[in-house]
């Protein structure tokens, strides 16, 4: 006789996988957090990677490029999005769109991605990455 696991048995399994993802993610790893107020109207998400110095007048690394951070989160309107910092460097070689944010007095060069982009990396990723 063949035993069948419950659909609670199979939920609750995958339920804990998940559970301590998201434990080991806020408790043991460091997490860059960017809120992004435009993202609403845009559709997209801005990833800086350089920002131009004012106090030594140059374009220098910054933000996806400098971070040692193990996750990156982007906060949208009260909904969080955290992913390893290495696969959203994935992500945005991937399906980034260069741009300039010419906003003084700080201006930056960076990416804009959607938010299908980061769930399309991950819908076909194999199980485990």
């Amino acid at each position: 006789m063949m035993t069948k696991f419950s659909d609670f048995d199979l939920d609750f399994s995958k339920g804990k996988e998940g559970e301590d993802l998201v434990s080991e993610t806020l408790l043991s790893g460091t997490i860059e957090v960017k809120t992004d107020l435009r993202w609403k109207d845009t559709g997209n998400l801005y990833v800086e990677t350089e920002c131009f110095y004012q106090t030594s007048q140059s374009w220098e690394p910054s933000g996806l490029s400098v971070t040692k951070a193990d996750y990156w989160a982007f906060v949208l309107n009260g909904l969080i999005v955290i992913l390893p910092t290495s696969d959203l460097r994935i992500v945005v070689e991937a399906e980034g769109t260069p741009v300039d944010c010419k906003i003084e007095p700080n201006p930056s060069r960076g990416f804009l991605i959607r938010p299908e982009h980061i769930l399309r990396k991950f819908k076909y990723a194999p199980a485990g990455d």
